[in-house]
């Protein structure tokens, strides 16, 4: 089966004026499996982001190759093979909560009851079949980011990439969107690549963490998590859970992390 996402060697070096060139990323090997779930933690400016952005051709690396399910970053972005969802979840105001999910579908002239069925079945799956007509400003943070997720899966991408989707939520909401986020992963079987800050958050959203040093970005250490598929509010207390946590704070602060996998293989 063709792997996910395939990283070769890959640096990005930013022009900056007056200042000449400033190294983001330094010889990144990476792969992600179909289905997996990979988090990308780090300090600030590591290039977490940058990362992210090369994966979905919004940006193009300066050395090394990239390819999403055996193509190119910039053929899987024309063949619709992943979605994409930030940190504001950048609805349109004057769209309903069913005319946001519909609009990838209506961009590429999807016939218009198959996008109607297919939005139907994204908003059950997000939990917003009842908010269907509501208007962006008449929803929480934590449903427009749903919103935002359903968009994302509207042309059933086997890849999620996502850049700190629950960053601007409170601590309640937070979780509460991990959860949804698991159980939408499990049913729909897409690999997820997701930046964060939050070291609990990568850990229990995730199969392995992949720890990225400061700039120039390199991938210093990968933790495999191992908490099982299907996880609830009770991972969260779990003694493996804090194990998982502590090995991934332990690799940002420089200490070889346990229960590692080798950076250029799953």
């Amino acid at each position: 089966m063709t792997d996910a996402v395939t990283v070769s060697a890959v640096g990005k070096t930013f022009a900056v004026a007056n200042r000449g060139t400033v190294v983001a990323l330094e010889d990144i090997n990476l792969v992600v499996a179909p289905g997996e779930f990979v988090s990308l933690i780090g300090p600030s400016g590591c290039g977490k982001s940058t990362l992210l952005r090369l994966i979905a051709d919004l940006d193009q690396p300066s050395t090394g190759t990239l390819s999403v399910f055996g193509k190119t970053a910039r053929q899987a972005r024309t063949d619709q093979d992943y979605g994409i969802a930030f940190q504001q979840a950048g609805l349109l105001a004057w769209r309903t909560v069913a005319e946001n999910v519909e609009l990838p579908l209506q961009l590429h002239r999807v016939a218009k009851p198959t996008r109607r069925a297919r939005v139907a079945e994204l908003l059950e799956l997000v939990g917003l079949t009842d908010f269907a007509d509501r208007y962006p400003d008449q929803l929480s943070g934590g449903m427009q980011q749903r919103v935002a997720i359903a968009r994302s899966l509207a042309e059933s991408p086997g890849l999620l990439l996502m850049d700190e989707p629950f960053g601007a939520l409170d601590e309640m909401t937070r979780e509460r969107m991990q959860n949804e986020l698991v159980r939408i992963r499990h049913e729909t079987g897409a690999a997820v690549v997701f930046v964060t800050h939050s070291i609990p958050e990568a850990v229990f959203l995730s199969d392995r963490v992949v720890v990225m040093s400061p700039r120039p970005g390199r991938i210093v250490d990968v933790v495999s998590v191992e908490l099982g598929g299907e996880r609830g509010d009770e991972v969260r207390e779990a003694s493996a859970f804090f194990a998982r946590v502590s090995a991934v704070r332990e690799a940002l602060h420089g200490a070889p992390a346990k229960g590692v996998r080798g950076v250029e293989n799953r």
